[in-house]
């Protein structure tokens, strides 16, 4: 019994080891970005293991540290210093859009897997320099929006992709966005940069522009628009003097083009999509799909959602099966391929905005 006993524990102690083997060494740079929380619960969780993260601004580092219960010993001051002290598998950028060609810079040619806040970069420039670092150091590049984990819209992708079902898209109209950072209590540490059209490179544009441009990239299956209009609106220039608070921009396609309403004056948040194609229509939001098809008298219908399966439900359970090998995360909503595209959209919008003309690519 005694043998068995001590059988019985040292399989337990192996499970344990190879548990703690699977789990992802992450190295965090900066914490200014609100969306922070999501690595430090994942953190909480057991999904990961945090093993550094660097934050020149110490109080901002100390209070996050105690607000979790993590060690001091977890802070650095900058970002080369964490990875050479801590050698982290993947970094996640936590701090301005800017600084995210930094991070990739310092973790690349050292083999260290990065995934960013979205958008992937301010401007094309940089987003090139980034993509061109991953590929020769061979890295993954991944972009995080909260939106890739909607069953909702894994639904809707299948649907578009199958044309009997759907029919072939010709409109899709993407809502993104809430009643404004400042107005929904976001930190001044995010508010800094957020705000500020070099380190976000534009407002609400950038913020949540990003999302319609995202999904209708995967929708269109990596496709380029044809063109890119927009128009960009100071709504509150007292609140937001030095960026656009409003804009709307239009993808046109061949056969389809997309509207994307991205905005810090909504009266409530949302993240919804409108997709029609000539038969059909489909709504969906974080919880919800509606849809409609057939003809003049078809009634709209509850489309239900099974749960996205572990680990592509998840931004750090995904990561971690990337950097395994066990997922391939060409063409997806967090690859480099349509963040790429994404970047290029965004550009071209403040671009059309500023010309008052469409931007041809």
């Amino acid at each position: 019994m005694k043998k068995k006993g001590l059988l019985t524990v040292f399989f337990c102690l192996i499970v344990t080891f190879i548990n703690a083997q699977q789990k992802l060494r992450v190295g965090v740079d900066g914490l200014t970005h609100d969306h922070i929380g999501q690595v430090l619960e994942s953190n909480k969780r057991g999904d990961i293991e945090i093993v550094g993260i660097a934050e020149p601004n110490k109080e901002l580092g100390l209070r996050y540290l105690k607000r979790y219960n993590l060690p001091d010993n977890l802070l650095f001051s900058s970002l080369e210093e964490m990875v050479a002290k801590t050698k982290p598998t993947a970094v996640c950028a936590f701090n301005s859009i800017l600084e995210h060609l930094h991070t990739v810079e310092v973790c690349a040619e050292k083999g260290i897997h990065v995934m960013v806040e979205k958008p992937l970069a301010t401007n094309t420039t940089d987003a090139k320099k980034m993509a061109a670092l991953a590929q020769k150091h061979k890295i993954h590049l991944l972009t995080n929006y909260e939106t890739t984990w909607y069953s909702s819209h894994r639904k809707a992708h299948e649907l578009i992709q199958n044309e009997a079902e759907m029919g072939k898209i010709n409109k899709v109209v993407v809502r993104d966005g809430h009643r404004g950072p400042k107005e929904i209590g976001c930190t001044k540490e995010f508010l800094a940069w957020l705000t500020d059209p070099v380190k976000n490179g534009g407002g609400a544009v950038i913020d949540f522009g990003c999302y319609g441009a995202n999904l209708m990239t995967w929708f269109m299956n990596g496709q380029k628009p044809i063109s890119v209009t927009a128009v960009t609106k100071q709504i509150k220039p007292e609140v937001y003097p030095n960026v656009d608070d409003e804009a709307t921009i239009i993808l046109t396609y061949p056969h389809a083009e997309a509207i994307l309403e991205a905005s810090w004056n909504w009266p409530f948040d949302r993240k919804d999509t409108e997709i029609y194609s000539q038969t059909s229509y489909i709504f969906a939001d974080k919880s919800q799909m509606k849809m409609r098809k057939g003809g003049r008298e078809a009634v709209e219908e509850n489309v239900p959602l099974a749960p996205i399966p572990n680990p592509e439900n998840d931004s750090f359970l995904y990561l971690t099966a990337v950097v395994q090998g066990k997922i391939n995360p060409d063409n997806s909503l967090s690859s480099l391929q349509n963040n790429l595209i994404v970047v290029e959209i965004l550009e071209k919008a403040i671009q059309s905005a500023k010309t008052g003309k469409a931007i041809t690519f």
